[in-house]
């Protein structure tokens, strides 16, 4: 994680998000890159991936955000960058509007890897760049359809969380 998802940071991730501000995502990407280098190198992924949007919500908004903001990191590890490596397979309501309740229920099963990339998910380290974690149940779905098409490792790359309550 790079920062507080709290002012000023959650109107820049906004901004990206719904206002189409697609030059704060290599910020955020370099950000993310500087948090990723207080790890161990060996702690480091071997692939990158982002998590997926819908259809629809690809379709309206025009990119993927996470998609953006995995690009540079990509670019400065030297590690390739599979955006298809994962597949939402339905659209989902937006887990900001729901309840915490229902958010585990609402991206349960969501996620496939498509079988042209099955072998490369199969034993490998992914990192999955994400912009915003709240409960972690995407996160938490996103790596278990991967452990569950063979990846050895998931590690997620997320540019801010909420400050706890």
């Amino acid at each position: 994680m790079a920062a507080d998802y709290a002012a000023p940071v959650d109107q820049l991730v906004l901004a990206l998000k719904f206002g189409n501000r697609l030059a704060l995502a290599p910020l955020f990407g370099d950000l993310l890159l500087r948090a990723l280098a207080q790890r161990p190198e060996q702690e480091r992924p071997q692939l990158l991936t982002a998590v997926p949007l819908g259809t629809q919500r690809l379709a309206d908004r025009g990119f993927n955000q996470a998609l953006e903001i995995a690009r540079p990191i990509s670019r400065a590890l030297k590690v390739p960058l599979k955006p298809g490596l994962l597949v939402r397979q339905r659209d989902t309501r937006a887990q900001s509007m729901l309840h915490p309740d229902e958010r585990h229920t609402n991206i349960r099963n969501a996620f496939i890897v498509p079988g042209e990339s099955i072998d490369t998910v199969r034993g490998a380290h992914i990192g999955v760049v994400d912009d915003v974690i709240t409960t972690g149940e995407t996160l938490n779905e996103v790596a278990r359809t991967l452990k569950r098409f063979g990846a050895r490792r998931v590690t997620n790359l997320v540019f801010a969380r909420p400050l706890p309550k």
